[in-house]
């Protein structure tokens, strides 16, 4: 076992790294609060921490993810008055959320990591077979692995969520994916509301958008310019000067049937002249004036637009690049919580206010409040707790004292919750709405029997093919990973003379490519798997892990991705695990054969295979410029045959992108718990608006659909009216007596 320390892992003048994780799998120890670097955030504009201003709003909004923060803006500046509640900060200039690269990092700050324990089966003996698990120790610890100190408890999944201003957007790898066609077309077919379709949702990706990167066509009018959220790519000379990476992209190629004769003979000629020039790139990177060929073969090889509109964009086989939401000059993430951020400091002309948008942060709304006086009970405000760290998702919130502030906001015309998949099914239930056996069997008064709630929560299934090289990739061999002052990474991210590429590193999420393709298995002919790498090592989520994902020691890693996309397990569960708002839920996916019948789990485990014997093969095509690859995880015995490969996929795959925990549905359908409109059904003034809305996990990566979700949804309530407030009787506005004039 190896106990470590972030900071001690990432020391830039230790000899060796004691990395928790490596060729023979996860072995970690680590403290609940990780000792982390104390860098100031890079900006002072900031949303200042605060409780609610006012008393009453028209809107409220309960979580600042991608599908919150968006419609408070929308709603602003539409001229309504309203309230976005988040129970973190606004932490959205941490140097770990500003760079692509630190992406990992980010997810375990401890100011915005939200660390749930999920569980992917309620069956323990099959739970205990995952070689990532974590447990509690007596020493008051986290242990990931297969020999916990004795005593220790289990505890589950590792699940790192973000609490704070932004949500998700703020930690995710950036990668901002359509949806498929079919992915709109369902919500279209179950519901009836024609306003779903495919050709229908593309304007508002429109809305979303600031294109910043070269889609291959001139003039094109499928995507939008005048966005809230920039979109980028990575630019390819960062790659590019790293010989043996780039032998790694022309082995996937080759792999995937892409013709890499472009890319091989661009490398052997780069790797002529350094050699002519004494150039050393075995243990350095190409300067970038050597490396145009080399780009010019990635760009000749790659599908240059992902979010194309083509009619066989979803189906069709594809070496792509990824789209991400970040800027194309600074290379600095672009989210939702930027737009917030703008609407809520806006200024008038004499220094006023401009917009109606109030933010109340280390706001842990508790309880959504109804009306139950008129035939359905509507939604007139929300409960809440201020102060820091009060949910125990939180690795500094207090699990012994309640702590807190309450206080009650009230709201005229809506509340709108988009806490995402685990936390707005758990508001709901503590708010009387939900499956009435488990309200009653808490003594939580019943508002409306709805089952759906917190039922339907689906994942993708993701596993990881890492090898080690005998020597280091160039490219990120000067990076300190911000481990001690003075990193020569970021100096050349936040240079402002440097432009593109020059960037290095940092201004990239590492990722080259991303390879997109259907299984056998397939159920209509869309991808359903996606495969994305980058040198580092990754082999699922546990305390600790982006400390092995980013080491200043091991150089030598490579990690491919594979993601099984259009997941048909639906058997996933969000349950109360007590009244007490602070504490997390109980989440199961019940994965594959627990959570579907066997034939279909078949499916599920079918594909992924195909897509990790994909990914083997990509090791396997590199071709011998700088090295050659050595799969060690899954382990090479793991791997000789298929019925020992799809029970490695059972017990070790993991997911992301929890989803579909208050799905829109039928009218017929006794689990659906929203309409089209996003309305929870049997109340009114109530909608739910984030990723817990979808019936079927999204696409492959879900940020961008939820942002176009939360473009739908404000059209939805622009069109709404309203009934006038009730006349409030005679003598309302009169002055009191001692206001009157004599």
């Amino acid at each position: 076992m190896k106990s470590f320390s972030y900071l001690a892992l990432l020391s830039a003048i230790a000899p060796l790294a004691l990395a928790g994780s490596g060729r023979d799998g996860v072995d970690v120890l680590i403290d609940i609060i990780q000792p982390q670097n104390s860098y100031p955030q890079t900006s002072d504009k900031l949303v200042k921490i605060a409780k609610p201003a006012q008393k009453e709003y028209e809107y409220i909004i309960v979580g600042s993810g991608p599908g919150g923060a968006p419609l408070a803006a929308n709603l602003a500046i539409a001229g309504h008055n309203v309230l976005l509640i988040d129970a973190g900060g606004d932490y959205g200039h941490l140097r770990e959320v500003e760079s692509p690269a630190l992406a990992n990092p980010s997810s375990e700050r401890n100011e915005v990591s939200w660390g749930f324990f999920t569980h992917h089966y309620e069956n323990k003996e099959l739970a205990l077979k995952d070689r990532k698990l974590t447990w509690l120790t007596p020493d008051g610890e986290f242990y990931s692995g297969v020999n916990p100190p004795k005593g220790s408890e289990v505890l589950g999944n590792f699940y790192p969520r973000y609490g704070g201003l932004g949500g998700c957007a703020e930690h995710n790898a950036l990668v901002a994916l359509l949806p498929s066609k079919n992915d709109w077309d369902h919500i279209k077919n179950v519901t009836g509301d024609e306003t779903w379709d495919n050709s229908a949702m593309r304007k508002y990706l429109k809305k979303v958008e600031k294109v910043e990167y070269p889609t291959g066509k001139e003039n094109d009018t499928s995507h939008g310019y005048d966005g809230y959220i920039n979109m980028a790519v990575n630019p390819s000379g960062i790659p590019a000067q790293d010989i043996k990476l780039m032998s790694v992209f022309a082995g996937a190629a080759k792999a995937f049937g892409v013709d890499n004769e472009p890319i091989t003979n661009a490398l052997n000629e780069a790797v002529a002249l350094a050699k002519s020039t004494s150039v050393d790139y075995e243990t350095g990177l190409l300067p970038l004036n050597m490396t145009d060929d080399i780009v010019a073969a990635m760009d000749s090889m790659l599908v240059w637009d992902m979010n194309s509109d083509e009619p066989d964009r979803d189906t069709k086989k594809a070496f792509g690049r990824l789209p991400q939401h970040m800027d194309a000059t600074n290379f600095r993430r672009s989210t939702p919580r930027d737009y917030v951020y703008d609407v809520a400091t806006a200024k008038n002309a004499d220094g006023s206010k401009k917009y109606k948008l109030d933010v109340a942060l280390n706001t842990l709304a508790t309880k959504v409040l109804f009306d139950t006086t008129g035939p359905k009970p509507k939604a007139v405000g929300v409960d809440y707790l201020h102060g820091e760290s009060l949910y125990r998702a939180d690795p500094r919130a207090s699990h012994t004292k309640d702590g807190g502030e309450p206080g009650t906001v009230k709201a005229t015309k809506e509340v709108i919750v988009s806490g995402g998949a685990f936390n707005s099914p758990q508001l709901l239930k503590l708010s009387g709405v939900g499956p009435r056996e488990e309200l009653e069997s808490f003594d939580i008064p019943v508002v409306l029997d709805l089952p759906g709630v917190g039922e339907n929560l689906q994942d993708r299934l993701e596993t990881s093919v890492n090898a080690d090289f005998p020597t280091n990739f160039t490219r990120t061999l000067a990076c300190y990973y911000l481990a001690v002052d003075g990193d020569p990474c970021w100096a050349q991210y936040t240079d402002g003379s440097n432009k593109g590429a020059e960037k290095g590193t940092y201004a990239s999420n590492g990722v080259v490519m991303g390879s997109f393709f259907t299984s056998s298995y397939s159920d209509d002919g869309e991808h359903d798997l996606w495969i994305g790498g980058f040198p580092a090592l990754f082999n699922g989520f546990y305390p600790g892990y982006s400390s092995n994902a980013a080491t200043v020691a091991n150089k030598n890693w490579w990690s491919w991705l594979v993601l099984k996309a259009h997941t048909r397990n639906h058997a996933g569960t969000v349950k109360l695990a007590t009244t007490n708002p602070r504490d997390t839920p109980i989440i199961t996916f019940h994965n594959t054969y627990e959570g579907m019948p066997k034939e279909e789990a078949d499916k599920d485990v079918g594909a992924l295979r195909e897509g990790m014997r994909m990914a083997m093969s990509f090791f396997e095509n590199i071709p011998g410029i700088d090295g050659t690859a050595d799969i060690f995880w899954p382990p090479k015995e793991v791997l000789k045959d298929d019925a020992q490969l799809d029970e490695w996929i059972v017990e070790e795959a993991w997911g992301h992108h929890a989803s579909c925990s208050n799905k829109i549905g039928a009218d017929d359908d006794k689990l659906a718990v929203l309409d089209s409109k996003f309305r929870v059904r049997g109340t009114e003034g109530l909608r739910v608006v984030d990723a817990s809305a979808f019936p079927k996990i999204p696409g492959i990566f879900p940020v961008l659909p939820i942002m176009m979700m939360s473009e739908k949804v404000t059209e939805d309530i622009l069109a709404t009216t309203y009934p006038p407030k009730p006349y409030p009787g005679p003598g309302h506005c009169k002055k009191s007596k001692k206001n009157r004039k004599n």
